[in-house]
Parts: C-alpha cells; structure tokens; sequence
C-alpha cells in the first residue's frame, strides 16, 4: 500500500518513519492504517509517530475513529513560519527582563520548551531557529562577557539520609547524581506502563479475551501497583539479590504499591527450612515487609488443573524425550509433538500417578521462545517429597511454566526480573494468553554483580566444604547473611543500590563502594569506643589519684548531646605497640623517648622515662610520666588507649580472592579455588577493649577510635567478646 501511494521513490524521511513504524508497532491489525497516514505525507515526524503510535496502543481492539486519531497526531495540523513566529515572540517577551539581566547566560532551553508547549506539532528545527534569530535581535552579538564561563553556585551539602545516590556505572565506578531510590523508582521515572494499562507496553500481545480481563484486574487490584520477590528457597539470598529486593519491594512502596514475598519451591530436591527463615529474616532486615508471604506450591492444584486445560486446547503434550536430546539451541524436534490431545491428556494423568520414572515423561508447551528454544517442558516427574506438599505430587511445574501462572493469580502488575529472562518475556505472555487468564507485564533491569567474590550457591558449597569458609555467613562473603555478619548496616546495602541504580545494563562493582557506603552509615550511627590490637603496657609513675579517675568520653565526638559513656583512666594503661617506637624516623610524630604524645579524651600527655624489655630484647613496658594537657606543650599526636580493659578477640578481614574476577579462567586458569587469599583472615586473640562495650550484644556496632567500624560477632560469650572488623576508616588507595 505504501509503496503504491508513493510511487516507486521514497525519500529517506519517510523511509524512515515507516521503518520506526514496522520496529515499534507489534500489532500488526492496525499497522497497515498507520503505514497509510505515513505514505500519505500525514505524518511527517517522529513527533507525530510517537503520538500516534501512543493512539494505537491506546485502543489495541476497537476500529480506529479516524478524524480523533488525526487530532490526537496532528495530522492536518500545519503550523506556519508566521504561528511560530508570533509564538517565539510572545515567550520573549514574557522573560525578555531576565534576558536582558542574564544576557547569553540565560536558559534558552527555557524559551524553546515554552514555545513548543504553545505548537505542539511546531518543527523544532525551526522553533529552534526562530528563538535564536530573535535572541540575537534582541541582545545583539555576544560580547567577550558573554563567553566567559559561569561561576558554580556552591552545592549545599546534603543530610546523612539525602546521601543515597543514583547511578551512572562506567568501568565500576559510580556517578554523583543525588537521587534516592525511591525518587529513581516513582512515577513515571521508569517510563512503565500504569496499572490496567499493561497493553500499552511494547511486545504486548493483545488478545480479545485482553480488555475484559484487565477490568477484572482493576477490579480486585483497585489500580494498586503489584510487585513480588520470588527467590528459590535452595540458598541464602546475596548481594545481588539486594537490588532485587529494593528494586521490587521499593517500585511498590514508591509508588503506593504492595509487594509479596513469593518463594519459587517447585525444586524439591534442593528446599531447606533454613532457607525459607533465612530468606524472610534478610527480605525484613533490608527494611521491607512484604503484604503476604506466598509460595508457588500454595497453586499447585491450580497449575494442574491449567496443564490439562493447555492440553485440551491443542497447547501442550506429554514427550518422552530425554533431557540430554533436548539439551542445547538445536535439539531435534520432539517425534509426540502431535499426537492426539486425549492420549496427551491420559499419559499426564499416568504422569501424576507416578506410572513414569523421573525422565521418562515430560509435558511440553507448543511454542517457540526468543532464544530459539523450541517447546519449553512444563512438568517433570520428581519423586521427592516437598517441603509443604508432602508426596501429594510427583509431578513438579517447571519455572517456565510457574511464573506467569503464579504473577496472574496474585494479580502482579510489574513482574520484575534480571535481564537474562528477557528471552522468557514472549513464553510468559504466550502462556497466559493461551490459557485466556490476565496477563501482568514482565520488565528486565541488569544484575548487580561485585568484583573479587563468588555468588553461586554451587561454588559457596564448594568453598564450606573445602574449608576455605566456615559457613554461608562468613564474613568473607558476600551473602546478606555475611554481610550481617560482618557488620554492615542494611542501610548500607539500600544506599549501595541506590548508587548503582535502576539500570537494563549489567552493572559489576568494586566492593570499596559498598564499604564507602558503609562508613557513610557507620560514622552515623557507630557509638565510638577505644580498643588496642596489640597491647603494649604503659605505667605512668606519677599518677595524679590514688584511685582510677572516670573519664568521659563522647559518643559522637562531632555531636555531643548525642551522649556520653565512662572509661577508667588509672596509673596502667595499654597502648597500640605501633604507637612507640624507640627511634624517631622522620615525620613519625607518636610516642618516643623525647616526643611526648596525647592521650585522647584523658586530657592528659604523656612522656617515656623508661623502656622495660624481655630477655630476647623486645619492648615489653613502658614507664611514663604525665602532665595535664593545659600545662604542657602541644603534642603532635594523640593516640587511644585502654585502661582496665576488656579481653576480646578481633577478627580482620581481607578479601577472599586475589583476582577481581576468580571465576574467569583467562583470568585464574587453576579455577576460583586456586585463587584464595591466603591472609583473607587475620584472628587478634588478645585484643583489649574498654570497658563501655560489656553490654553490647551480637551485631552491635561500634568505631574503635583510629582503628575502623567492628561489630560483636554472634561467636561472643560472656568473658570472651568477638568483634568483626567491617572496614577500616579510611578507604585503603591500594584497594580503589
């Protein structure tokens, strides 16, 4: 049609249009109208297309009234060189004092918006031109003040709970753009359709069954936004499952919505209690509490009962082909793809009757997915008893088949999940369209991976089993768990994705952003203590009390009402080891025979008189004496100290791999587990601590003051506390 209204040349604009047309327009019922209008010369530009492209989803069964999609894209709508001049006029005339204030400095952008507003079908070539023709009319020709850069307004420095940031990833680094997740996640910010409206997405399948059914939807839903987090319950949740779990309980909170806590347990084999708990406890640790916790199993008899509808119309059979034959991206097509529908519907029924061994029957769906995977199974014969179900079935549906299934009956609006499954999304409509159910929109975003670990529940057995690592929650890891563990704040984690963002691109970071998004909590919320690794004892001779003084040292040192806690201060003290030295190097500004030091919050300085050592040399007490701080000449340093202290051991920790990438063999050709960092773990066993922290119990956080961030590790017992080093204070250069 179009080649016949044009004739056989076509300019390259419209080429292009119709080209822009045929991409984005999948439904092909209305694409011959739309090509017409092109052909014709009534739509003229992208601006048109884009409206009338909105049109036509808009009204995805009803026969298109003419004349109100012709208004709705302008067509007809010539604007004239005088229109767009007369509307340039008036919007400088309007700002024409700031003009003349700001010169060349002034948004123009400005000027251009507010004229395209009064034509919207304007050329904005034109517009463009027209706005500068009478910009330069006005201000004249730009003088040397005009070129001269314009001076940065200061930024002003935004609150601790401002600082989540949005995310520009380029080679692991992230971008300065200071949006919180949920400003990132509101609205329309994603370009998401709004509930109800799922078939104005691109790729929708448009049935006639489709409109009735999302009435219904809005009906039960009342046009709340639905999100769900279905992890499988066969591992502990890691820290790319954080961006999941922001990213789905977050677009619904953002957005007035609700999410539900889905566990995909259709894989008998592999469930465990412990992670069902273990999954809950870090989906409410991270902040979140989901409106229902549901399972996959709670519809099996549901599913079944839509498997042997799939089968009666014509959609799915029963195969017996192996898994090894259908394997890889050409298997040869299945010999029972066409047999009858009531054999199909008797052998299922065999198949839930456990008349086939595991293998020996499959039920398979007619269709063909955008990776080119011909007929996805549906069921499979499992004879493992389930977590919930007991040996109610022996047949289990497959993730391909669930999920669609499982997001319709909950009414899902936006079912988000990592890009891999984009080859799924033609599967998941497919399904819920050949079984006439509502169908909710499946959306990808790009996985969060992190540089210099392992994630895979395969290879973290590997590492327990091998020893490398006590448990799932070693410190040295990066599941949630492990991150707890270990110390790090949720809200951490939270900020951590918000730096990284709503991305569709895959986004692989450095683990030095998510410890920088931890100090930034840390230094917040971490009461400060003092606690000496490496103790080396200090006796001060003339001490000024015949007793042990209280010294009060605050919380926050940056914000005093935030409190105080005591510490002893007596004649015995115990300092760092590396904060003596018995000959000065220079620029070594502690203690030394000769160079006093400070001690920090006892108002005190301190100076060496004697150097006590063991039979083999080394250091092994000092003899101090001391004078009050306003008496005695400035120090260089102050330095922490402990006095009647607490024992306890400190666990230090380095990362586990030496490569960024230790499951790349180009990279490490002996595999991850030839690349373990043989000092990942450094265990003090003789640590002191001062006393404020007796009370502290398991994940309390705490700043050892010029040390790091520690947290009680769950190891503690009362005699002998545990701390987990988290990060240090400052970012180590070596590691950026």
């Amino acid at each position: 049609q179009a080649r016949s209204a044009l004739g056989p040349a076509l300019d390259k604009a419209t080429g292009t249009l119709l080209y822009n047309a045929a991409a984005r327009l999948k439904d092909p019922k209305h694409l011959g109208f739309l090509v017409d209008y092109i052909a014709r010369g009534e739509i003229l530009t992208d601006l048109q297309l884009g409206a009338a492209l909105e049109y036509v989803r808009s009204h995805p069964l009803e026969p298109l009234d003419a004349a109100d999609f012709e208004r709705a894209c302008g067509v007809g709508g010539c604007v004239t060189p005088e229109q767009i001049e007369e509307a340039v006029e008036a919007v400088i005339s309007q700002h024409r004092a700031e003009l003349l204030a700001e010169r060349y400095r002034f948004n123009m952008g400005l000027l251009m918006g507010e004229a395209r507003s009064r034509l919207r079908w304007a050329d904005g070539k034109t517009i463009k031109n027209e706005v500068d023709l009478q910009v330069l009319h006005l201000l004249g020709p730009k003088t040397e003040a005009d070129l001269e850069k314009k001076p940065k307004a200061a930024k002003a420095r935004p609150a601790p709970a401002e600082k989540q940031k949005a995310a520009v990833v380029e080679n692991g680094e992230v971008g300065t753009e200071t949006r919180s997740l949920l400003e990132q996640l509101r609205g329309e910010a994603l370009k998401f359709h709004k509930p109800g409206e799922n078939y104005k997405t691109e790729g929708y399948v448009v049935t006639p069954n489709t409109m009735a059914l999302l009435k219904q939807h809005l009906a039960i839903t009342g046009g709340q936004v639905r999100t769900r987090f279905p992890p499988e319950p066969n591992g502990i949740l890691h820290i790319g499952h954080a961006k999941a779990i922001n990213f789905n309980f977050g677009y619904a909170k953002a957005n007035g919505g609700i999410c539900f806590l889905r566990y995909d347990d259709t894989n008998p084999e592999k469930e465990e209690e412990k992670y069902f708990t273990a999954i809950r406890e870090m989906v409410e640790w991270l902040g979140y509490q989901p409106c229902a916790v549901t399972h996959a199993s709670d519809y099996f008899d549901q599913l079944y009962t839509w498997a042997l509808e799939l089968i009666r119309r014509g959609q799915a059979y029963v195969c017996h082909q192996k898994v090894e034959e259908i394997k890889g991206h050409n298997p040869p097509p299945s010999p029972w793809r066409d047999r009858p529908v009531e054999e199909s519907l008797l052998l299922f029924e065999d198949m839930r009757k456990g008349k086939f061994g595991e293998g020996e029957a499959t039920l398979r769906m007619k269709l063909v997915m955008e990776d080119g995977k011909m007929d996805p199974v549906a069921y499979r014969v499992k004879f493992t008893p389930h977590h919930r179900t007991g040996d109610k079935w022996c047949i289990y549906p497959t993730y391909d088949y669930t999920h669609c299934l499982c997001d319709s009956i909950e009414h899902i609006t936006h079912s988000l999940c990592t890009k891999e499954f984009q080859a799924r999304r033609s599967s998941y409509f497919w399904l819920c369209n050949a079984l006439d159910v509502y169908c909710p929109v499946q959306w990808e975003y790009g996985r969060l991976n992190l540089l210099y670990t392992v994630v895979s529940k395969r290879k973290i057995i590997r590492l327990v089993e091998t020893g490398a690592v006590r448990d799932w929650d070693d410190p040295r890891l990066f599941t949630l768990t492990a991150l707890r563990r270990r110390g790090f704040p949720p809200e951490a984690i939270n900020n951590f994705c918000a730096r990284v963002g709503v991305t569709v691109a895959q986004a692989t970071m450095e683990p030095h952003l998510l410890e920088a998004c931890a100090r930034e909590v840390l230094n917040e919320q971490a009461p400060r203590a003092m606690a000496v690794l490496e103790p080396l004892r200090v006796t001060i001779t003339n001490f000024p009390a015949p007793k042990a003084l209280e010294v009060l040292v605050p919380n926050f040192p940056a914000d005093e009402s935030r409190g105080f806690h005591k510490v002893p201060f007596q004649a015995t003290i115990y300092i760092e080891e590396t904060d003596f030295r018995e000959e000065m190097d220079k620029g070594y500004k502690r203690l030394a025979p000769g160079q006093p030091v400070g001690l920090r919050h006892a108002g005190y300085v301190i100076a060496v008189q004697n150097i006590i050592k063991d039979a083999s040399g080394r250091v092994i007490e000092l003899e101090v004496t001391c004078t009050k701080s306003d008496l005695a000449e400035k120090p260089k340093a102050f330095i922490h100290w402990v006095s009647e202290p607490l024992a306890c051991e400190v666990r230090l920790y380095e990362r586990l791999f030496l490569h960024k990438n230790p499951e790349d063999t180009s990279e490490v050709p002996g595999g991850f587990l030839s690349d373990l960092n043989p000092d990942s773990l450094r265990v003090v066993h003789n640590a002191l601590v001062d006393s404020s922290v007796l009370s502290a119990r398991p994940f309390d956080k705490f700043q050892f003051e010029r040390l790091g961030y520690f947290s009680v590790d769950p190891d503690s017992k009362e005699g002998k506390m545990v701390f987990n080093r988290t990060v240090t204070l400052k970012e180590d250069p070596g590691k950026a």
